[in-house]
């Protein structure tokens, strides 16, 4: 791994949010390097407020949305809420129709089936739409390239607004809203926002014109912060806003699906990451195994005893979803060797029968052995289909456009995207692909990096420093968990391999300037143990955490990397 030290703030503003703020000189500088000058604007990122929320009449079409909605109400229309089938999908869904629902009867949600329908708005859920006699299909996370498709549901008398975050393609469906701060012309301030994120704007919006209070409907934003997370979107100025209160939310008054699916602690302060890892691969799992309107069941019953049933049942799901997973990350390594494509600029691998919901989750597994843009294939409805992943710094999405003459249809962002193409077409594409990426991407971009934010010593690490540091959560893209570097550290000579399966590193190490000695674990870090345990003097990147062990807390150090010390020349 590249370790790449992010650059050194202005000092003098770190010497003056150190005087005004009254705060260690470590946490001044983390704020400085975040773009944070002032006493103010440390204030506001401290403290999100509600204020801090966009108009969201400012969102272009959102008159149009909210005016559709209410005359459809007056009529005793039939609205149908309808979207994706993973966590953004389903979070989504769950918000706008609890909201409806409420007060409003006539009202019903759609997730397509991801075998049968495959990502986004189907020719099937059109049909049913219009068979059922649902007049408006509100879509989210999805339908921004729907073009056809709308224009169908058009003819069929179903009227679609859409409430979407995926990059716009040249032609815009006909919709009678198109709600996505993404569109060229649309002055929303904040362009950053998930597909739940977007379905909480429309019912602020739907909240401001009926002139009933925002904090009515604050509780909503438990299910737009586990959407955050997951979709893995900016956390940064409104995003940060929501997420902060989504966690507060389920911190202290979680819905009871989120609690029923919860297996983290409650005496500790929830993060981002507790909901990516903990949360999110549930919700997940029963689209990817069953169907994403499990997940929706789950995510709107107010029943406890019922919702820990469905809790139950989606855990069976998310086991299953492990085993898939593990057993195609092994296959798709072994044909990597056995087609000789180690040295390759991308990985491209296919099996007819891979399982399709688990595809996206194996090529990140695949990334982490061999770091570069990757592409996992299985055959879906007599077409291949699969999901892509990328490394830092290279937009995957542009490199499926330059593709796009061997593509049915694909879509996505910089980093994550899907796609479908024919059968015959697979060898072209693969051998495109390949020379587009080998054409396109820098060396840099095929190793993988570790950003530092700023050298440590073990004695700037005390419970002021930690206590400041926890305040700048939520973390996640655009306000990363700070990551540390300390050079001059070794074995204590209570370093140990740990773990059912013996893959993680527990250490103990002593800072050589200031003799101070601090835990910490690395997980998958087993091999670095003969290193540590070598007695050399050693570099270490982590980050700090804490560690509840009984009633018993402590700090810790979340390990990322270690290698043996250079000396510096003077």
């Amino acid at each position: 791994m590249q370790w790449k030290l992010k650059p050194s703030p202005d000092p003098t503003v770190v010497s003056r949010l150190q005087n005004d703020l009254n705060i260690p000189e470590k946490n001044a500088y983390l704020l400085a390097q975040r773009g944070i000058n002032s006493f103010e604007e440390a204030r506001h990122f401290f403290r999100p407020q509600l204020s801090g929320l966009y108009p969201p009449f400012l969102m272009k079409g959102m008159k149009q949305a909210v005016d559709r909605i209410e005359k459809a109400i007056k009529n005793n229309e039939k609205i149908l809420v309808y979207g994706d089938y993973d966590v953004d999908g389903t979070t989504a869904v769950s918000i706008v129709y609890s909201y409806l629902k409420d007060p409003y009867d006539q009202v019903d949600s759609y997730i397509p089936d991801r075998y049968t329908e495959g990502y986004g708005i189907s020719i099937q859920g059109i049909d049913f739409a219009a068979a059922q006699h649902f007049s408006l299909v509100i879509a989210l996370d999805c339908g921004t390239k729907a073009v056809d498709k709308i224009a169908y549901a058009k003819e069929k008398g179903v009227d679609f607004i859409i409430g979407d975050h995926h990059t716009p393609g040249a032609t815009l469906p006909p919709a009678v809203a198109l709600l996505n701060p993404k569109q060229q012309d649309c002055a929303y301030p904040y362009k950053d926002l998930s597909g739940a994120g977007i379905g909480f704007k429309l019912i602020q919006a739907l909240q401001q014109n009926r002139n009933l209070p925002l904090e009515a409907i604050i509780h909503y934003l438990d299910l737009v912060a586990v959407s955050i997370g997951a979709d893995i979107v900016p956390i940064t100025d409104e995003n940060r806003v929501m997420a902060y209160y989504g966690l507060k939310q389920i911190e202290k008054n979680p819905r009871a699906g989120l609690r029923a699916l919860s297996r983290t602690k409650q005496n500790k302060t929830l993060e981002i990451q507790d909901l990516v890892f903990t949360l999110a691969p549930r919700i997940n799992a029963a689209g990817r195994i069953k169907h994403g309107k499990e997940a929706v069941k789950l995510l709107i019953e107010k029943d406890v005893a019922i919702a820990n049933r469905f809790a139950d049942e989606i855990e069976t799901y998310n086991d299953e979803r492990r085993g898939y997973d593990q057993q195609i990350t092994i296959e798709a390594l072994q044909q990597i060797k056995d087609q000789k494509e180690e040295n390759r600029a991308s990985t491209v691998v296919y099996h007819p029968n891979w399982h399709k919901g688990v595809v996206g989750i194996v090529a990140s597994r695949l990334i982490e052995t061999y770091y570069r843009p990757t592409i996992v294939l299985t055959q879906s409805n007599g077409v291949i289909s699969g999901s892509v992943r990328s490394v830092s710094g290279f937009n995957v999405y542009n490199a499926l456009q330059a593709c796009s003459e061997h593509i049915i249809q694909f879509g996505g962002h910089k980093y994550a995207a899907g796609l479908s193409i024919a059968i015959d077409q697979f060898d072209q594409f693969k051998a495109k692909f390949e020379a587009v990426v080998k054409n396109t991407i820098t060396a840099a971009s095929l190793v993988p990096e570790i950003k530092i934010d700023m050298p440590l010593s073990f004695n700037d690490i005390h419970r002021k420093f930690f206590s400041i540091l926890k305040q700048m959560a939520p973390f996640g893209p655009g306000n990363m968990n700070p990551v540390f570097m300390t050079e001059g550290v070794n074995d204590t000579g209570y370093s140990k391999i740990v773990g059912k399966d013996q893959k993680h590193l527990k250490v103990s190490l002593r800072d050589l300037k200031s003799g101070i000695i601090m835990n910490g674990i690395g997980f998958n870090l087993a091999d670095k143990a003969a290193l540590v345990k070598s007695g050399v003097p050693l570099s270490i990147v982590y980050t700090l955490e804490e560690n509840h062990w009984h009633d018993k807390v402590s700090l810790q150090m979340r390990i990322k990397d270690i290698k043996p010390l250079i000396p510096q020349n003077n």
